[in-house]
């Protein structure tokens, strides 16, 4: 892609508004010019949506579904040019974009092309009754997504969106325009009709986010990110009552009990706490440890949090990536300087690794285990959202259960136990959108997904997402008797 991205409205490139840059995560040097859009160039995309809202709409699902897995196909063809601008945008590794990131992204359109054809509504006959459902699109969907995920968790959004009927505006994060603007070129190459799809750039509140969720040609909101972002955005839509629905944020916790395969609970940790630089709202940033075990285990995990690698986004071996920003660079650090002065013992890392190159230039921070916090902690109640977590024992399954859910966020959770009855018993009482069991990040795309508290409102995947993309009508039709 070139150095220059614009926005992407009814089918064609917008080179409109002011510019602002994007940097590479790895050097801190300055990767792309992007277009920043404004009252008028939101208003631009939404009236395109709009205006291609009722042919959108009117197609069978069938052929939407069809829709969606040319987009997939046509992903699948312009593979690594999605590689190389999530990398760009990003500092990820090369492994981790080839085999999670992009390909999640082709599978997200195929899975609710096929969960959508096959959704079937509901009928009651009674006698001389017939009742059934039919379902509508919400109508212009407003699709903000994150920059830690950016093409996953934007084609999460917009294959249920698109396959149920919606056109969309998506809002990339400021941080990584990079793969939604190949996504828009794929779209204009596979002939998607135009303003079905629409990708606008920029910043938050006071810039395009705010002028797109205010926007009164918007009928939904769909945002994943920071909790107080969510609540903003709750408020501005709040008098014309949108649907929303958030993915937000999350301070997880991770259980370990006496009688886990250590093994499989150490390298599971190394990933739930570390995987993307630690900046995954499913991440575990607190871990609860039974006694008998407990220096044991966080012996092991600090040595293997001391062992992961730093290198290129190229290199094959880099485990560990750069924060996005320097500015969010800057936020990690600051929580492991207050954990220092909360009285924390730094384990391993807690500082900004050296290279001698100019990956010096870049944000990167070491991966980083405290303990000796208190629970009410600053450190051990609010997000980090960085490669950090913070270890503390427990005695009892009530004391675990009771320290895990004493948390303003609810999102995720694992478990680690070899006992049957103990693993659904905690599980279940565990408040959090998703609870995984001796593993981390297995997902199905069929089940719900996301949080309680201030880790979200309302479910996505499967059948969950058609049921928000989409409006149920019921229709009773009073049946007259056969006459002779």
């Amino acid at each position: 892609m070139s150095d220059q991205v614009d926005h992407f409205i009814g089918g064609v490139p917008v080179a409109e508004g002011a510019t602002f840059t994007v940097y590479d995560p790895v050097t801190g040097s300055a990767v792309r010019e992007v277009r920043e859009a404004d009252r008028a160039v939101v208003d631009r995309a939404v009236t395109a949506a709009r205006t291609a809202l009722p042919g959108w709409a009117a197609l069978p699902v069938a052929a939407r579904a069809a829709w969606m897995r040319r987009l997939a196909d046509a992903i699948e063809e312009r593979f690594e040019d999605l590689v190389a601008a999530e990398i760009a945008d990003t500092g990820k590794s090369v492994v981790q974009a080839r085999t999670l990131d992009i390909p999640r992204g082709a599978a997200n359109f195929r899975s609710f092309a096929e969960i959508a054809a096959q959704h079937p509504e509901n009928a009651f006959h009674l006698t001389d009754v017939l009742s059934y459902t039919v379902r509508r699109p919400l109508g212009v969907v407003a699709v903000i997504v994150p920059w830690n995920l950016p093409f996953l968790l934007a084609t999460w959004k917009l294959g249920p969106a698109l396959v149920a009927g919606n056109t969309v505006v998506v809002k990339p994060s400021e941080h990584t325009p990079g793969s939604m603007a190949v996504l828009a070129e794929i779209a204009a190459s596979i002939g998607l009709p135009p303003g079905v799809l629409n990708v606008v750039h920029g910043f938050g509140a006071g810039s395009t986010g705010e002028f797109l969720v205010e926007h009164p040609g918007v009928d939904a909101v769909t945002f994943t990110g920071e909790s107080r972002t969510g609540s903003a955005i709750m408020k501005a839509v709040a008098d014309r009552v949108k649907p929303v629905s958030f993915e937000l944020g999350g301070k997880n916790a991770g259980l370990v009990f006496a009688d886990a395969d250590l093994d499989a609970a150490v390298e599971g940790s190394v990933r739930s706490v570390f995987t993307n630089g630690g900046q995954v709202c499913l991440c575990t940033e607190r871990l609860y440890v039974q006694r008998p075990v407990f220096e044991e285990f966080t012996e092991r995990l600090s040595r293997r949090a001391g062992q992961l690698r730093f290198g290129r986004p190229s290199d094959p071996d880099a485990t560990m990536m750069p924060m996005i920003s320097a500015e969010h660079r800057d936020k990690v650090l600051s929580y492991y300087e207050l954990a220092a002065r909360e009285g924390a013992e730094i384990r391993t890392g807690g500082g900004v690794p050296t290279f001698g190159d100019d990956r010096d230039g870049g944000y990167y921070v070491e991966p980083t285990v405290l303990t000796g916090l208190p629970h009410d902690s600053r450190v051990n109640r609010e997000e980090i959202f960085g490669p950090v977590c913070h270890i503390a024992p427990f005695d009892t399954e009530a004391e675990a259960v009771a320290l895990a859910n004493d948390s303003e966020y609810g999102l995720a959770a694992t478990v680690w136990t070899s006992g049957l009855s103990r693993a659904h018993r905690v599980a279940q009482s565990l408040e959090a959108g998703l609870v995984w069991v001796n593993t981390w990040y297995l997902r199905d795309l069929r089940t719900p997904f996301g949080g309680v508290k201030l880790s979200g409102i309302g479910r996505e995947g499967g059948t969950r997402s058609l049921d928000f993309y989409s409006e149920p009508t019921t229709i009773t039709i009073k049946l007259e008797p056969e006459h002779d």
